[in-house]
């Protein structure tokens, strides 16, 4: 059986092989490593095989291994915690002091609560507008359209840093679909550019279709199972 260790470095070839298909530096996309719902103990061989960046999607759970993995790690090994799933409003005050990034902002109120919750002694909070590229009723994100205004807006706020933008687009067979989605946010980013914002983050693509969205830009892909396997229950989504 593959340990997450040779998960993590199988993910790494993928990478690099599709960056490399595209032109492109491999070196200038991270891996986020999704551990949403898996225990501490599996992140703990993630850190031992040098991965420094996770990805949760519920709040208290992140909290929970945050503590069990101790709150102050040494400079040189520190993690980086990004929230990656939708934050509701009672959460923004837990989420300002323990997060390094969140993901999914796509309303001002949320990042206006962000941003006066960030305490002092910590670097400004990085933060991607999430973009709904699909078109899903069901999924969280602003529109494409409002996008720009969005990002523009948050790019205002005190402790904030805007670093990008983020999507999850809706899974899809369609090899041009799937690209033509990437493309959009790649091209919406390029335009928050334009106005002058000092954005360098795309965070798009899975286990499922990471080579399509570096092909098209990404930045940042975020793996879950081909790393951690299937996705344990969550103890508590919240």
């Amino acid at each position: 059986m593959a340990t997450i260790s040779d998960n993590l470095q199988a993910v790494r070839n993928r990478i690099a092989a599709a960056a490399r298909a595209a032109g492109r530096d491999p070196a200038a996309i991270t891996l986020l490593a999704v551990s949403k719902t898996h225990p501490a103990a599996r992140i703990v061989e993630a850190i031992e095989a040098g991965q420094r960046a996770f990805g949760e999607n519920y709040v208290q759970e992140a909290v929970r291994k945050m503590d069990a993995l101790g709150g102050s790690p040494a400079p040189a090994t520190a993690l980086e915690w990004h929230l990656i799933g939708p934050l509701q409003s009672n959460k923004t005050r837990v989420v300002a002091e323990r997060f390094d990034w969140v993901q999914t902002i796509d309303r001002h109120k949320t990042a206006e609560r962000l941003s006066a919750q960030r305490p002092l002694t910590r670097t400004p909070l990085n933060v991607l507008v999430q973009v709904n590229v699909s078109g899903e009723a069901s999924k969280s994100g602003v529109e494409p359209q409002a996008a720009l205004e969005l990002a523009q807006a948050v790019a205002r706020l005190p402790r904030l840093r805007l670093r990008g933008l983020m999507a999850i687009p809706e899974p899809t067979d369609d090899a041009a679909l799937q690209r033509a989605r990437f493309r959009l946010l790649r091209e919406l980013l390029e335009a928050v550019q334009a106005r002058g914002l000092a954005v360098d983050t795309l965070s798009m693509g899975m286990s499922d279709d990471m080579e399509a969205a570096i092909a098209e830009g990404a930045t940042m892909v975020r793996i879950g199972t081909a790393i951690f396997g299937a996705r344990e229950r969550a103890q508590t989504a919240a």
